[in-house]
């Protein structure tokens, strides 16, 4: 078996949070069950089990939500617990965990440094832009909760990262948020891009991202990082590293920027499988790790073409010169072409603009780091 990377959702979506624009909020209200409640001990040990048994190399267990941390802190001592357990391959672990940061304080994270999690803590930029969308049940300040996490991991030795969602009002401020996130000493930042709901013509939402502000986006930010850059101060953002991955010749880790979907384990509470996060809805249902195997839930992701839909670039995108970059990117953002087939990318504007602007920069920043790498040995 090959590496094997696992994404567990232990209370489903239930969230402290409700932010608006909550993707898998989406994907729960167009299941025909919304919500799986909490997962039990016995369907962790079952999930834990029958993939960690079967990992060879690398082994990837993440937790994600709704938020994590709602399944209480003594579900995450038996995930480790198993972890031990069921480790007879000697796989190398990786353990990480999304969290908003609401209710993670000093023992969360004295755990979380002891087991070496990586840890991303969600930030929406700025105080009033986070806030904005990202709401507690008490309508207090949420961004206050997720900068005290951020301090009390830092206090701990917990390494961790910021995941920004991109919508119409980051991608806006996207200098002010670079600057804060410097002046916050927040080196090591990842930003998605964010999602309409599904089966709604897009860019209708007030939060909606649109291609050509995804584009000026990137160029801005790029911009800022390139300049770092030069001087060998930039962080680390995980879509530029992966662009410069590609122009290296390596495999870059995330699969937007490879082209075409990865296996994955999505897992729900009641130990339902899904291919991928944004497909954990009731036709993608792979199996369930109570009753199945690895093998009958392999045969069903090859059943209904999941993998193999992915690597088919659209009609529109084989003659681009900045194929080999873009690689049509997300397969969740492409939209529909004639007869149902994926068409290009929703984003595919931006892109364009991102690659006509900063390509030339981006192929000196690739062989800089080339040298870099060659120097030191």
């Amino acid at each position: 078996m090959p590496a094997i990377s696992v994404l567990i959702k232990p209370v489903s979506g239930a969230c402290n949070l409700h932010c608006d624009y909550c993707f898998y909020c989406d994907e729960m209200n167009k299941r025909q069950q919304g919500s799986y409640g909490r997962m039990t001990k016995e369907t962790l040990r079952n999930v834990i089990k029958r993939t960690l048994m079967r990992a060879e190399g690398t082994y990837s267990l993440a937790f994600q939500g709704g938020e994590p941390t709602l399944s209480g802190l003594d579900f995450f001592r038996s995930a480790v617990e198993y972890v031990g357990k069921y480790n007879r391959n000697h796989a190398e672990i990786h353990l990480a965990l999304q969290t908003n940061g609401y209710a993670v304080d000093e023992e969360w994270c004295r755990f979380f440094a002891e087991h070496h999690f990586l840890l991303g803590v969600s930030v929406d930029g700025l105080p009033e832009i986070h806030n904005k969308y990202r709401h507690a049940g008490d309508g207090g300040d949420t961004y206050r909760h997720a900068v005290r996490a951020a301090r009390h991991m830092e206090e701990a030795g917990v390494d961790y990262n910021i995941l920004t969602v991109v919508h119409r009002e980051t991608a806006e401020h996207i200098r002010e948020i670079y600057e804060a996130y410097r002046a916050n000493g927040w080196h090591y930042q990842q930003y998605i891009s964010c999602l309409d709901p599904l089966n709604e013509e897009r860019g209708r939402r007030e939060y909606s991202l649109l291609p050509d502000q995804y584009g000026r986006f990137l160029i801005e930010l790029f911009e800022l990082w390139y300049g770092d850059f030069l001087k060998q101060q930039e962080p680390y953002i995980r879509q530029f590293d992966n662009y410069i991955m590609l122009l290296l010749g390596r495999m870059p880790e995330a699969c937007e920027q490879r082209g075409s979907c990865g296996i994955q384990y999505v897992v729900e509470a009641d130990g339902s499988v899904y291919p991928c996060d944004f497909y954990a809805l009731d036709e993608y249902r792979l199996g369930n790790f109570n009753e199945d195997f690895l093998p009958a839930i392999g045969a069903r992701r090859e059943e209904i073409g999941f993998l193999r839909r992915s690597s088919v670039l659209p009609q529109e995108c084989l003659g681009c010169r900045w194929r080999h970059l873009c690689r049509c990117g997300c397969y969740r953002n492409r939209t529909e072409g004639p007869g149902g087939a994926a068409g290009p990318n929703y984003f595919c504007k931006g892109y364009q603009m991102f690659f006509e602007a900063c390509g030339e920069r981006l192929y000196h920043a690739a062989e800089t780091v080339r040298e870099r790498l060659r120097l030191r040995g």
